[in-house]
């Protein structure tokens, strides 16, 4: 997730990468090969002699963008203003934003007790036990 937020904030390359996240150039390039392999990321050439790569977020890591702004907002959330490491703000305005989850359809805030887990289609039976509600579509 790291590296993601890394990717995120406009970083692209293996030096930078391991500079801003201290981590040994082992454990970065399995990370990095690990985002790759599983689509989150493109590896791509920016320099030929000698080669060297840059990491690029596919569409499927461009969706994790959400996800990863939910966490910081979520981390946020418990600490006092002065503790904060970083914050999101709007580009344009510099003014702070304190992002929510909700339903794309009606609007409605996700953290509420108003919203429950059932078993998709897939699910398997243990998880049909665990999650008993039917509801009709």
């Amino acid at each position: 997730m790291l590296i993601l937020h890394d990717v995120f904030d406009g970083y692209r390359r293996f030096d930078q990468f391991q500079e801003n996240l201290r981590i040994s150039s082992s454990m970065l390039t399995a990370r990095l090969k690990a985002l790759v392999a599983n689509g989150l990321l493109e590896r791509r050439p920016y320099q030929d002699s000698p080669v060297r790569y840059e990491y690029v977020l596919t569409d499927l890591g461009r969706s994790l963008r959400p996800v990863i702004i939910a966490l910081a907002a979520w981390g946020n959330s418990r600490l006092d203003p002065a503790e904060r490491s970083m914050v999101l703000v709007d580009a344009t305005t510099g003014a702070e934003v304190d992002p929510i989850i909700v339903d794309r359809t009606t609007g409605r805030r996700l953290d509420t007790e108003e919203f429950i887990f059932t078993a998709g289609p897939a699910a398997s039976a243990p998880f049909r036990a665990r999650y008993p509600h039917i509801f009709a579509r």
